[in-house]
């Protein structure tokens, strides 16, 4: 008797994903520096952590930034650090490096070498969604206010 062998394959749910980086588009640009300028940075404080909102570069479609764990680390994790980068025509904002240097796949096969979930990415940019939840709904930031041009 013969059996074939058949391997399901993680497929991701495209509008899912899409509508989960609409929404996190949305909520980053609440938190981005007034003036979206290269170098430019937003400190946010959430609880006893304190994060900063760095932005990396600019094109004509597209924004990264770094997203940067200041402190209030705990002994053992490593601080956080996400590059994400912002898709101004699509008006989506997606995780695309995390821990400084990983590029992140669509999916990964299981098991595998660096034990990754198979739907690592949506897990990664679902983590992204409820930290900018958290940080629009409790966070604290230092505003600039400008006297000068009567916005106060």
């Amino acid at each position: 008797m013969t059996a074939l062998l058949t391997t399901n394959r993680y497929i991701q749910s495209l509008p899912k994903y899409l509508t989960l980086c609409e929404q996190n588009y949305v909520r980053l640009l609440k938190l981005l520096p007034h003036e979206q300028v290269i170098g430019n940075v937003r400190e946010i404080k959430l609880g006893h952590s304190e994060f900063a909102i760095h932005i990396d570069d600019s094109a004509k479609y597209t924004l990264d930034v770094s997203i940067k764990q200041l402190n209030g680390m705990l002994v053992g994790i490593a601080p956080l650090y996400l590059t994400v980068r912002l898709y101004n025509d699509a008006k989506v904002a997606e995780i695309v490096h995390h821990d400084y240097h990983q590029r992140i796949k669509p999916s990964y096969g299981y098991p595998n070498p660096k034990m990754h979930q198979k739907d690592e990415k949506y897990q990664l940019n679902a983590f992204l969604y409820d930290w900018l939840v958290a940080c629009v709904e409790r966070g604290q930031s230092t505003l600039n206010w400008d006297v000068n041009n009567g916005l106060v």
